[in-house]
C-alpha cells in the first residue's frame, strides 16, 4: 500500500513541479507573505537566519520524528526556490552597469592617469556595481546553506529508512507468535463490531442513515452492476474489435476500450466506498480496512486487464514469446494471482498497523502472502523460460530477449530470497523486496502492452502499414522514451521517497552553469523550438526558390542547385545563431570551451573540413553540375548529387560511387558535357597493303556523313595515318551533336565499315608472324620399324625435339636458315 500511495504522490509532485518550472517563478507554495523587514529582493534574511539555525539544532539532536523532518524539508525547499530566483533578479541592472564600465575603456595602467571626469564616473559606476551585486551574493550564500540543510535531512531520512529495513522482528515461523496473532485478530473483529453497533444505536447517526438510505441503495446497485457485469460487457466488445486488429487504428481502439474492463469496476468500488462512508456507520478503522479491500480488488482487476493485453486469446503473434493457447491462459492466471497477492499484502499491512494487533503479528500475517507471491514468481519465470524463442547459432539474442532473460533470473532470485528473509524475521526487508518486484513487473508489462499502440498510432499518422511501422525507427524511439519516463515510477516502487525524486526533478529544472551562464531545460527547449522554426522556414524558402523563382531565371540546373544549397546552409547557420541567442545562452560563456575543443576537432576532422571547403568551391565555381558526364580517376558516370562533403556519381553499370569533393579540386576531372553536349568521336581502322587508299578514304567519308548524329559543320574528316606493321591505318574524326550517344554512334559506324568493305572487297588484315627454325634437321623423322605405315609420323615422340629447336636462340652470326 505504501508503494502504491508513493506512486500516486509522485504523479502529483511531478505535475506541480512542471507547472512551476514552466511558470519560471519557482514553486508557487514558496511565495509566502513578505515580512516588513524584507530586503529589496523580497527575502527576509533575518527570518531565514533564525529558521536555518533552528533546523541545524534539530538536525544535531536528531530526535524529531520522520514526518516532522519531512515538513522541515518542505520549508527549506521553499526558501531555496526563493534564493534561486533572487540570484538572477538583479542581473539586468548588473549587466547594464558592467556595459557602462566597459564603455569607458580599459582602466589606466600603473603609473598612468586618465581625465578626472572619466575617473570619477568609473568610480561611481564601480560603487553602484558592487551595491547591485550584494543581493546576488547574499542569495547565493543562502541558497548554498539551504541546499546543504536539505542534503542533511535527506541523509538522515535515508539512514532511518535503512535502519527500518534491517530491523529484526520476531520470526513468523515460530509457533509462539501464532496465538498472539489470533488473539489480536479476534480483538480487532470485536472492536469493529462494537464500533458499528455503537454507531447504529446512536439515534442521530441512525436518522442520518435512514435519510440517505435511498441514495445509498441506488449507489450500491450501480456499484454491483459495475462490479459484476461491467468487465464482462467490455470484454465482449474488446473481443469483437480484436477480430480486425490488422486494420489501422483498430489496435489503439482496442487498447482504450479494454481500459473500461478496469475503469468500470473501479467506479463500482468508489461507489461502494462512498456509500459506506456516507452512511456514517463505519469508523476510521473500518474505513481503512475497506480502503485496503478496495486496493485488493483494484490490483486484481488491473492484473486481469494487463494479463489480457499481454496474453490475448486466439493466435495473435506474441513477438519474442511463443505461447500456445493453454500457456496463455496459464499466464493470465499467474498475472491475476500475483495481482491478488499484492492487494492481499496491502490488506495484511493495514491490519498489522492497527492498535489491536501486536507487532509480532506482522510477520505471521505477511508470511503466507510472501510465500504465495514466491510460488507464482517461480511459475512466471518458468513460463518466460518456456516461451522465449530460440536463436540460431549465428544469431545473437535481441534486446527484448535479453530483458526477458534478466527478468526471469530476477524472479527466481526474489522467489527464493523473499520468503527466506521473512522466515528469519526481516519482515520489512521482505516486504520491500516482494511487493516492489510485483509492481515493477506490472510497470514493465504496461510498457510492453503500449508497444502495439505506438506502432498503430505511427501507422495512422504516416499512412503506412503495420509491417512498415514495425520496421520504422520513430516507434522504437517513442518506446524508449516511455521506458525512460517510467524510471521515476520504478524508483518510487523500490523505496525512493517522493521528496528525493522531487529533488532530482528540481535539480534538473535548475540546469547547470557554464562560466557565468546557467543552462536550464527551458533554455534548451527554446533553442530547439527556435531552431526548428528556422529550419522549417529555410526549407520552405528553398522549396519556393527551387520550384517557383529559379526556374523563371536563365540559370542552368547546376547554378539553381548551387543557389538553393547556399541558401540552405546560410539559413541553417542563422537559425542556429538565432536559436542560441533566443534561448538566453551567452555565446561568450561557451567561447573557452569551444576554443579548447576546436584544436582537437581541427586535427580529427581535417579531412572532413577539406571536403566541406571543396564542396563549397564546387558549388560556387560549378566546374561540374548535376547531370554532367564526367570522368574522375578511374570512374566515369553521370553526376547525380553534389553535397558539401562528397559527390555521388552513377556509373554506366548503374552503381553509385561516392567521391570526396577534395578529389575534384586536387585531381584531374574530365567533363564530357560541360556547357553543351557536343563532342568528338575518333575511330581508327586498317586495310590490307595493296588497297586503293583513295577509295578507302571516300568510303569512310560516305559512312560517317550518313550517320544522323554526326554534325555537318564542322564537317567530319578522314586521315591516312601511315603505314603500320600489318595494315594501312586510317582515322575518322566526327563531331557529334550529342556526345552521350558516342558509344552507339561508334557501334553503328563499325557495322557500316564492315558491311561496305565486304561489298567493295576490301580486306581488313590481322597480325601475321613467320617462324624461323635454326635446326631444321631436328624435325626429321626417327627410324621406324619394318611394316610401319610410311605416312605416319610419331608427333608425340617428336614434340620434345620441336620445342627444344624453337626455344634455341636464332640470333647467331650464321643467321637463320630458311626451311
Amino acid at each position: 500500500m505504501t508503494a502504491i500511495l508513493r506512486t500516486l504522490r509522485l504523479a502529483l509532485v511531478l505535475l506541480a513541479l512542471s507547472l512551476v518550472a514552466l511558470g519560471g517563478n519557482g514553486p508557487v507554495f514558496a511565495q509566502e507573505a513578505t515580512p516588513a523587514t524584507a530586503t529589496a529582493s523580497g527575502i527576509d534574511y533575518e527570518a531565514w537566519e533564525s529558521e536555518a539555525t533552528r533546523i541545524e539544532n534539530l538536525l544535531e539532536a536528531g530526535t524529531a520524528s520522520t514526518s516532522f523532518f519531512e515538513n522541515l524539508r518542505e520549508t527549506l525547499v521553499n526558501w531555496r526556490a526563493r534564493f534561486l530566483d533572487a540570484e538572477s533578479a538583479n542581473s539586468t541592472r548588473i549587466n547594464t552597469l558592467q556595459a557602462q564600465i566597459d564603455a569607458l575603456g580599459a582602466p589606466p595602467a600603473e603609473g598612468e592617469t586618465e581625465p578626472d571626469a572619466i575617473a570619477e564616473r568609473r568610480a561611481t559606476l564601480n560603487t553602484q556595481l558592487q551595491e547591485a551585486q550584494v543581493p546576488r551574493v547574499e542569495a547565493s550564500q543562502a541558497y548554498t546553506r539551504a541546499d546543504g540543510l536539505i542534503t542533511e535531512i535527506d541523509n538522515l531520512l535515508s539512514a532511518r529508512q535503512q535502519q527500518q529495513l534491517l530491523e529484526l522482528a520476531p520470526s513468523p515461523a515460530n509457533p509462539v507468535n501464532w496465538p498472539p496473532t489470533l488473539t489480536g485478530l479476534t480483538a480487532l473483529a470485536g472492536s469493529l463490531q462494537s464500533d458499528f453497533m455503537g454507531r447504529l444505536n446512536n439515534p442521530a447517526q441512525r436518522e442520518q442513515f435512514l435519510q440517505s438510505a435511498p441514495v445509498l441503495v441506488v449507489m450500491l446497485l450501480v456499484a454491483l452492476v459495475a462490479l459484476l457485469r461491467g468487465r464482462l460487457w467490455t470484454h465482449r466488445l474488446t473481443d469483437r474489435l480484436e477480430a480486425h486488429t490488422r486494420e489501422r487504428g483498430r489496435p489503439t481502439l482496442v487498447f482504450f476500450v479494454s481500459l473500461l474492463q478496469m475503469l468500470i469496476p473501479l467506479v463500482g468500488l468508489i461507489l461502494v466506498l462512498g456509500a459506506f462512508v456516507a452512511s456514517g456507520l463505519i469508523g476510521p478503522s473500518a474505513q481503512s480496512l475497506l480502503e485496503a479491500l478496495a486496493a485488493l480488488m483494484t490490483a486484481s482487476y488491473f492484473a486481469l486487464w494487463l494479463g489480457g493485453r499481454l496474453f490475448p486469446d486466439g493466435d495473435l503473434p506474441m513477438g519474442v514469446l511463443e505461447l500456445d493457447g493453454t500457456q496463455r491462459a496459464r499466464a493470465r492466471r499467474i498475472f491475476f494471482i500475483i495481482g491478488f497477492f499484492v492487494g492481499l499484502a496491502v490488506v495484511m499491512q493495514t491490519i498489522a498497523a492497527m492498535d489491536e494487533v501486536p507487532p509480532a503479528a506482522q510477520g505471521v500475517l505477511q508470511l503466507p502472502v510472501y510465500a504465495g507471491l514466491a510460488l507464482f514468481f517461480w511459475r512466471a519465470s518458468r513460463l518466460l523460460q518456456s516461451g522465449r524463442t530460440e536463436t540460431g547459432e549465428d544469431e545473437s539474442p535481441g534486446f527484448m530477449r535479453r530483458i526477458l532473460s534478466l527478468v526471469q533470473r530476477l524472479l527466481i532470485l526474489v522467489a527464493v530470497a523473499g520468503p527466506a528473509l521473512a522466515v528469519v524475521g526481516y519482515v520489512n526487508m521482505a516486504e520491500s523486496l516482494m511487493v516492489p518486484t510485483a509492481l515493477s513487473l506490472a510497470i514493465f508489462g504496461v510498457l510492453v502492452a503500449l508497444q502495439p499502440v505506438v506502432r498503430d498510432l505511427y501507422a495512422i499518422a504516416f499512412r503506412t502499414t503495420h509491417d512498415s511501422a514495425s520496421e520504422a525507427l520513430l516507434p522504437i524511439v517513442v518506446n524508449f522514451l516511455l521506458a525512460f519516463g517510467a524510471f521515476p515510477f520504478f524508483a518510487l516502487t523500490w523505496g525512493v521517497r517522493p521528496e528525493q525524486l522531487a529533488e532530482v526533478y528540481a535539480r534538473f529544472w535548475e540546469g547547470f552553469t557554464i562560466g557565468e551562464a546557467r543552462i536550464t531545460p527551458g533554455n534548451i527547449f527554446a533553442v530547439v523550438l527556435f531552431f526548428a522554426l528556422g529550419y522549417v522556414a529555410t526549407r520552405l524558402l528553398q522549396g519556393a526558390l527551387r520550384s517557383t523563382v529559379l526556374p523563371r531565371t536563365k540559370l542552368d540546373t547546376g547554378a539553381r542547385n548551387a543557389v538553393t544549397s547556399g541558401v540552405g546552409y546560410v539559413g541553417i547557420g542563422l537559425a542556429a545563431v538565432i536559436a542560441i541567442t533566443a534561448g538566453g545562452i551567452d555565446l561568450t560563456a561557451l567561447g573557452f570551451v569551444l576554443g579548447a575543443l576546436s584544436v582537437g576537432i581541427g586535427f580529427g576532422l581535417q579531412n572532413v573540413v577539406n571536403n566541406f571547403v571543396s564542396g563549397i568551391i564546387l558549388l560556387i565555381e560549378r566546374p561540374i553540375s548535376e547531370g554532367d558526364w564526367i570522368e574522375v580517376g578511374s570512374y566515369m558516370g553521370i553526376v547525380k548529387r553534389i553535397s558539401v562533403r562528397s559527390t555521388r556519381i552513377e556509373t554506366f553499370d548503374k552503381t553509385d560511387v561516392i567521391v570526396p569533393n577534395a578529389d575534384f579540386i586536387a585531381g584531374t576531372v574530365t567533363n564530357w558535357t560541360r556547357g553543351n553536349t557536343i563532342g568528338r568521336a575518333v575511330i581508327t581502322v586498317g586495310v590490307a597493303y595493296g588497297t586503293d587508299t583513295r577509295k578507302v578514304e571516300k568510303i569512310l567519308m560516305e559512312i560517317v556523313r550518313e550517320n544522323p548524329v554526326v554534325a555537318a559543320f564542322p564537317e567530319p574528316g578522314v586521315d591516312f595515318l601511315g603505314f603500320g606493321a600489318d595494315s594501312l591505318d586510317f582515322r575518322i574524326r566526327a563531331i557529334l551533336r550529342d556526345v552521350n550517344q558516342m558509344l552507339s554512334v561508334k557501334t553503328e559506324i563499325h557495322h557500316r565499315i564492315a558491311e561496305r568493305f565486304a561489298e567493295e572487297g576490301i580486306e581488313i588484315p590481322f597480325a601475321q608472324r613467320d617462324i624461323w627454325l635454326r635446326n631444321p634437321e631436328a624435325l626429321r623423322p626417327t627410324p621406324r620399324t619394318v611394316g610401319q605405315d610410311d605416312e605416319e609420323i610419331d608427333l608425340e615422340a617428336e614434340q620434345p625435339q620441336i620445342e627444344e629447336a624453337m626455344t634455341q636462340d636464332d640470333a647467331t652470326p650464321d643467321g637463320p636458315e630458311d626451311t
